[in-house]
């Protein structure tokens, strides 16, 4: 294995690790779906999935990684607005 496809695969499973441990903090009542850190963690985690999708030609994971990821920019944006009207 060369140095790029490890660095790949770590990337890969780093990102499936983030967006297990997003979802095990949802569910176990440590963060809600307005927190900013679990909004980043599923997006930096989905980025991984982008990345190791595309190097695997997993077209559909790729797809829908990074329809992931903008769910998660928008959940930001969103949440960045209602705090700045609030102050």
């Amino acid at each position: 294995m060369t140095p790029v496809q490890l660095s790949v695969e770590v990337v890969g499973w780093a990102g499936a690790l983030l967006i297990l441990l997003a979802y095990l903090l949802i569910s176990a009542g440590k963060l809600t779906g307005q927190s900013p850190l679990y909004q980043w963690m599923n997006i930096v985690g989905a980025a991984g999935f982008v990345i190791n999708g595309w190097w695997h030609r997993a077209i559909p994971s790729t797809a829908l990684n990074v329809v992931w990821m903008g769910i998660g920019a928008v959940a930001l944006w969103k949440i960045a607005q209602r705090r700045g009207s609030s102050t």
